[in-house]
């Protein structure tokens, strides 16, 4: 996962071998994973959070990502998530238009949250 991550993420930084051990040893996480990618999320009490979504590249534009986070959507909710959250870079165009088929809505922004000038934009949908 981690070195998977690092091919998909530069800011603020990709996550460690050490910090996915650790996140996937709490409490409501869970991972969905496929040869071409994966996806992190944790439910606490019904609230559900998308933590990273990673495609290798040269799988991008397959729908990998769109099932990965249509497979999270039900897992959360059987969970017993009734909303779930993400946030997404304000740089990220692709990712943002896959939550948005997908019916994620900007539920807030936290302004230079990756870097300076890059925003994170959450992001909310009702399960």
């Amino acid at each position: 996962m981690a070195a998977l991550h690092a091919c998909c993420f530069a800011h603020p930084r990709p996550w460690s071998e050490t910090e996915f051990r650790e996140l996937l040893d709490s409490r409501g996480v869970f991972a969905l994973t496929r040869p071409q990618g994966f996806l992190l999320g944790r439910v606490i009490l019904d609230e559900a959070e998308l933590l990273t979504l990673a495609v290798a590249p040269e799988a991008r534009r397959q729908g990998f990502g769109a099932a990965l986070t249509t497979e999270f959507a039900a897992e959360a909710q059987r969970l017993g998530a009734a909303t779930a959250f993400l946030e997404v870079a304000s740089d990220n165009a692709p990712a943002q238009a896959l939550y948005q088929r997908q019916g994620w809505v900007e539920a807030g922004r936290r302004r230079n949250y990756y870097a300076p000038g890059i925003d994170g934009l959450t992001l909310r949908l009702g399960l």
